[in-house]
C-alpha cells in the first residue's frame, strides 16, 4: 500500500512547479532576469503584500473577506506620516499609534459583521471608502514626505537580508504555526468549515471571528509601516488595489474562498508568484494593460482550480 501524500505537500509542490516554470520562461525572454538585482527588487517589494496575505488568509479561512485592507494601509500610512511629520513623535510611539489604527478598524469590521450578522463583504466595502476618506483628510490630500528615521527600517539588514523581508518571513512562520498548532488556529479553521458544528460543540465562534479581523487590521498597519519606510513618504493613495492583490495571492496559494481550508505558507508562495510575474513582464517590456491582463488571468485560473478542489474534496 502506497503512503498517502498529504494534500498540503501536493499544493506546495504545485506552487513550486508553477514558480519554477515562470522563472524559466522569463529567464529565456529577459537576459537579466536571473540576477541579484531581480532578487533584491522582488525581496524589497513583497513585504507589504506578505503581511496583507497573512491576514487575508485567516479572514478567508473563517469564511469572510476583507476589502478594506488597501485603504487601511493608506490610512495607517497617513497617520504615521502625521505622527512623524506634524506631531514629531518618536518612531516607536508613532508605529504603536499606527498599529492601534489598524487594530481598531479590524475590530470594528469584525464586530459589525458579527453583531448584526452582515456579510463581511458589505461591511469592509463600506470601511474601504471610510478609511480612504480618512487618509485624505489626515494628509490634506497631499503626499507627506517624512524620510529621516523611518527610512532606517527599509535600509536595515540582517546578514545581508533586508529587515522588512526578514520580518515578513517571521510573520509567515508565526502565522502558519498559529494556524496549525494552536487552539485559536483550529477554531478559525473549524468556523470556516462548519460554524454550526462549532456552536453545537459549545464553542462561541464570535470572539474568534472578531479576533481574526483585528489581526488582519494590525497586519495591514504593519504593511503600511513597511510601505512608508520604503518610500519615505505617506501617500493618501497608498495601498490602492492592495486588497485585490492580497486576495489573489491567497487564492493562488490554495486558500479556499469557501472557507475552512488554507495555509499561510501557500499564501506566501502566491505573493512570490505574483511578484515574479509582474517583475518578469516588466523586464520583457510588457505594457501595463498587458500586465493587468496576465495577472487577472492567473487570478481567474486560481479561482477555477479552487472550485475544482472544493468539489473534489466534497465528493
Amino acid at each position: 500500500m502506497k503512503p498517502k501524500i498529504p494534500p498540503a505537500v501536493l499544493e506546495y509542490t504545485g506552487l513550486l512547479v508553477a514558480l519554477a516554470l515562470l522563472i524559466a520562461f522569463f529567464a529565456s525572454k529577459a537576459p537579466h532576469f536571473l540576477s541579484i538585482a531581480t532578487v533584491r527588487t522582488i525581496a524589497s517589494s513583497v513585504p507589504d503584500a506578505v503581511f496583507l496575505a497573512v491576514g487575508m488568509t485567516y479572514v478567508l479561512i473563517i469564511g469572510g473577506i476583507d476589502l478594506s485592507v488597501g485603504s487601511v494601509v493608506g490610512l495607517s500610512g497617513a497617520v504615521l506620516g502625521v505622527c512623524l511629520g506634524v506631531w514629531k513623535l518618536p518612531v516607536p510611539v508613532a508605529i504603536l499609534v499606527t498599529l492601534g489604527v489598524g487594530a481598531s478598524i479590524g475590530f470594528i469590521n469584525g464586530s459589525i459583521s458579527v453583531r448584526w450578522r452582515l456579510p463581511s463583504f458589505i461591511v469592509t466595502l463600506g470601511m474601504l471608502e471610510m478609511a480612504r476618506g480618512g487618509a485624505f483628510l489626515a494628509t490634506g490630500s497631499q503626499t507627506m514626505y517624512v524620510g529621516g528615521p523611518i527610512e532606517r527600517i527599509a535600509d536595515a539588514s540582517i546578514f545581508g537580508i533586508s529587515l522588512p523581508f526578514v520580518c515578513c518571513i517571521l510573520a509567515v512562520v508565526v502565522g502558519q504555526f498559529v494556524l496549525v498548532r494552536t487552539v485559536f488556529g483550529r477554531y478559525a479553521t473549524g468556523v470556516g468549515r462548519n460554524e454550526k458544528a462549532i456552536r453545537y460543540s459549545g464553542i462561541n465562534p464570535l470572539p474568534t471571528k472578531i479576533a481574526v479581523f483585528t489581526i488582519c487590521g494590525v497586519l495591514a498597519s504593519i504593511a503600511a509601516v513597511m510601505n512608508v519606510s520604503r518610500l519615505a513618504s505617506a501617500d493618501p493613495n497608498g495601498g490602492t488595489g492592495f486588497e485585490l492583490q492580497a486576495i489573489a495571492a491567497v487564492v493562488i496559494g490554495g486558500t479556499s474562498l469557501m472557507g475552512g481550508r488554507g495555509t499561510v505558507i501557500g499564501s506566501f508562495f502566491g505573493v512570490i508568484i505574483i511578484a515574479v510575474l509582474e517583475n518578469g513582464l516588466a523586464q520583457i517590456g510588457a505594457q501595463d494593460p498587458v500586465k493587468r491582463l496576465a495577472t487577472g488571468a492567473v487570478i481567474i485560473l486560481a479561482v477555477v482550480l479552487d472550485r475544482y478542489r472544493h468539489r473534489s474534496a466534497s465528493i
